[in-house]
């Protein structure tokens, strides 16, 4: 008799219509979404483990999730199946069977997050639910600047949330790039790991900074710290995206390209 297959997605989907990515009682959920199309698929309850959990209000276009399932189902009625039963504002984009040992948290390598920010004096109409709106002027140069105090192995203690449970609040940083097209200003960041809202708070002091409210030092000051009740403003999720989530070469999974506007 075959036992239980492993199976990896890829997850894309608008954030704005969710409160989050972790089933909650009474909340609409990615999570559960997921959850009951793959259901319907195996016809059997499915549960999902994925990469990384994302607050509401944030957006993914390369979320990974696995799950066990002793359905026998080609790969492509998973990727159909799946998405038919699947809400607009939510999509299965990939699938691949997976050795039972692969996680998709504790097998993941890496995590890209992109922060796009709308900067001009009027609000945008069209992507309100899709961008994090900065009326003032913002010094790319500034940010940029900035950053650099934040890339390398620290204790972010005082850029993630006070309700934040990881064990330890030290994350490896491997890159943190700011650059402006035309009135949109994107931060890539890429780390091993992210604690709660660290990425959304690395952007509210960033822009703080660009701003001219406080100079570039100000954010490894802020992480000296090591304190969160002394950090910055935590910016909102509207322009958050999970762009991608890497793991060994040998898995092969498909990379999605990070939003541009």
């Amino acid at each position: 008799m075959i036992g239980p297959m492993r199976i990896a997605m890829g997850v894309e989907y608008d954030g704005s219509g969710f409160a989050g990515w972790q089933s909650q009682s009474g909340e609409r959920t990615v999570q559960d979404v997921v959850e009951a199309a793959i259901s319907r698929v195996a016809d059997h309850p499915v549960r999902t483990r994925c990469a990384g959990r994302t607050d509401s209000g944030v957006h993914a276009l390369g979320q990974v999730v696995h799950f066990d399932s002793d359905a026998p189902r080609s790969v492509r009625s998973w990727l159909l199946g799946s998405n038919r039963f699947l809400p607009g504002d939510a999509a299965i984009r990939w699938v691949s069977p997976v050795d039972e040992a692969f996680h998709a948290r504790f097998s993941a390598r890496r995590r890209y997050y992109r922060y796009v920010v709308f900067n001009h004096t009027a609000r945008a109409a069209l992507h309100r639910r899709r961008v994090c709106w900065h009326h003032r002027p913002l010094d790319v140069a500034r940010m940029a600047e900035a950053a650099r105090y934040l890339v390398g192995e620290h204790d972010f203690s005082s850029y993630r949330a006070l309700a934040c449970q990881a064990k330890s609040p030290v994350r490896m940083v491997y890159r943190l790039d700011v650059a402006r097209h035309g009135d949109y200003v994107y931060l890539d960041i890429e780390a091993n790991a992210f604690l709660h809202h660290m990425v959304r708070n690395i952007a509210g002091v960033l822009l703080t900074i660009g701003g001219g409210e406080r100079p570039a030092a100000w954010a490894d000051e802020v992480l000296r710290y090591r304190d969160r009740t002394l950090g910055g403003v935590t910016a909102p999720p509207q322009g958050l995206y999970l762009v991608a989530v890497t793991y060994e070469e040998t898995f092969r999974f498909p990379l999605a390209a990070p939003p541009a506007f």
